[in-house]
């Protein structure tokens, strides 16, 4: 299945494309000219409406500009016409960030706000945005800086993250197996390493990590790059570190991010013992190779999916166990071709979920191989189009979740068609079934520490110079050793995790791991509210996910009964984890046992 995007423009002939173009670059002289003029004397209610409906306005022609370049390169990276334009939407954009810089800087010496949003239901629906823009006016660029460094992140970090994208998508890995020469697009490779086929995955672990001393110095470049100018920038916008910014934006503690890790970090022995014991059911002694951490476990003939059947399955498993309303928003997800399923050259790997601007929509794509995996993949993405869903009667100011929340209807719609499965399957079944689950918590919590520490490490020593590739190697390889223990076998490790993971390479989001952590055991936490209160919880469900982008983390939380900033909550959630983990180790016990 192919997305279909023709409600954004029909193609790059479309009229509609360049009269947005055109339409967009009057807004925004307009709106320059608006938000320059913001006066803190003046009428501040009346001035806040109509920055409302400028800003709204503005973000809606070029979210749908937006969308249509940047879907159409997550599945052609090579597009001519898309890659010609990207420089041209950034423009725009930038021109959009210095409004809403202006606006900040004028709400920062407004002394009357609260009496302007008591006085306006305009103002009261966006009241958070304007707080929050408020408070983010003390980390703003100074105003005379804002211009050219904008200017120059174009062919600075901008350039350095397309680059990496570009390297990524057109990388050729070379391999031989079983006599046949291939080669392969890196999205395919990774998507191998779920074979059930021992031999193969070997195999393309070996050819993915001989095929990256090809690009090992571009991206590593790139990395150096994006990290050293967001540490550059950070003086001016007044903030502790990266990580600190990074916490602010994502309006969470730094409490709540310990409490956070001191539970992962208490609970990886139970992490390590799964490891572990799914390396003792694929016949290796000690730690699971990385080449083995993907590997499915299926007794018998796994089942396969189309993707229709891939539909059906979750539509039914949505109407049984969870509501009416999450399996009708699925059906006409495939409906009305919302999902790009199969991998191919030119297509970025992995799975992602973006909303659309207008029409208030959601596209989703994935590298569908058939497997059950994939299934609980769409599952996940489908997740965040739900929650699209839910906040789509909002103000577009009203709609941005931080990256921890954001991952809450995804986490939960994987935990709920897991355990669905889960409930009626056999012994046999219900080992793939657990190991699966337990392999994508192990991702979203030791995983990601490793990715936390090798992050935060390598900004360290970015503070004092450029990071080789053997040292960014060393880095990595240190910080997995780290957070799996003793779960992987420290001789088959992997070096360019970093080079292929392309959440490091955002010049507007660092960090972008721990919100992973934070969604799958928050998932887990909200999940099992669900089960507590049974289909009375869906209002209170849909009200957790449409607030998700009007309030601090901690607040939102609360609204669910919910403490996040302390060790207790996450160790509930990772109980449940745990009691998964006891089940497994107990099933491939039972199974070597008997052959």
């Amino acid at each position: 299945m192919e997305w279909d995007l023709s409600v954004l423009y029909t193609s790059f002939d479309d009229p509609k494309l360049e009269e947005d173009f055109a339409r967009a670059d009057r807004l925004l002289k307009d709106d320059a000219v608006f938000f320059n003029n913001l006066d803190p004397n003046g009428d501040t209610a009346a001035q806040l409406e109509e920055a409302r409906d400028r800003l709204e306005a503005t973000r809606t022609v070029l979210g749908n500009l937006g969308s249509f370049i940047h879907l159409t390169l997550a599945t052609d990276a090579t597009n001519e016409r898309a890659n010609g334009l990207t420089d041209r939407l950034m423009n725009l954009s930038n021109r959009s960030f210095m409004s809403s810089a202006a606006l900040s800087r004028y709400l920062g010496q407004v002394t009357d706000l609260e009496d302007a949003i008591s006085r306006s239901p305009k103002l009261k629906e966006i009241a958070f945005f304007l707080r929050e823009n408020q408070a983010q006016a003390a980390h703003q660029l100074p105003a005379e800086l804002q211009t050219p460094i904008l200017q120059m992140q174009m062919t600075g970090g901008s350039a350095w993250s397309n680059l990496r994208g570009m390297l990524d998508a057109t990388m050729k890995v070379p391999m031989t197996f079983r006599g046949e020469s291939r080669v392969l697009a890196l999205s395919e490779v990774r998507n191998m390493a779920y074979s059930p086929d021992a031999e193969l995955r070997r195999t393309v672990y070996e050819a993915e990590l001989a095929a990256y001393p090809a690009i090992e110095q571009a991206m590593a470049a790139c990395l150096n790059g994006i990290k050293g100018e967001s540490l550059t920038l950070l003086p001016y916008r007044h903030y502790d570190s990266l990580l600190d910014q990074t916490l602010r934006e994502s309006r969470m503690e730094r409490k709540t991010l310990d409490a956070l890790f001191q539970a992962i970090r208490e609970y990886q022995p139970m992490f390590v013992r799964y490891l572990r014991a799914k390396a003792r059911f694929l016949g290796h002694t000690g730690g699971l190779p990385f080449y083995d951490l993907f590997a499915p476990i299926e007794l018998g003939e796994p089942r396969q999916f189309t993707v229709e059947e891939a539909r059906t399955y979750l539509v039914d498993t949505m109407r049984r166990f969870f509501s009416d309303k999450m399996a009708d928003f699925i059906d006409n997800a495939f409906e009305h071709r919302w999902l790009d399923t199969d991998p191919h050259p030119g297509k970025r790997g992995g799975a992602f979920c973006s909303g659309l601007a207008s029409p208030r929509e959601s596209r989703i794509l994935t590298n569908f191989d058939g497997s059950l995996s994939d299934v609980l993949t769409m599952a996940h993405e489908l997740g965040h189009g739900y929650h699209n869903m839910c906040q789509s009667i909002l103000s577009p100011l009203n709609s941005r979740a931080p990256m921890p929340l954001a991952e809450t209807a995804s986490i939960f719609n994987e935990t709920l068609v897991g355990n669905a499965a889960l409930a009626f399957a056999t012994p046999e079944e219900a080992l793939g079934l657990l190991q699966s689950t337990l392999q994508e918590t192990t991702q979203t919590c030791i995983d990601i520490l490793s990715r936390f520490l090798f992050e935060y490490r390598f900004i360290e020593a970015r503070k004092t110079h450029t990071l080789s590739v053997e040292e960014i190697k060393a880095l990595m390889l240190e910080a997995q050793k780290e957070a799996y223990g003793e779960g992987l076998d420290p001789e088959y490790l992997h070096p360019y995790m970093w080079a292929c993971k392309s959440h490091y390479y955002s010049t507007g989001r660092h960090f972008y791991n721990f919100p992973y952590a934070f969604g799958s055991l928050f998932g887990l936490g909200v999940y099992a509210q669900f089960e507590k209160k049974g289909r009375d919880f869906l209002p209170e469900y849909d009200a957790l996910l449409r607030l998700s982008g009007m309030d601090t983390i901690e607040n939102v939380t609360n609204s669910v009964g919910i403490d996040v900033t302390t060790p207790e909550f996450w160790r509930s959630s990772l109980e449940v984890v745990s009691a998964q983990c006891d089940r497994f180790c107990k099933l491939v016990d039972e199974h070597l046992a008997h052959h």
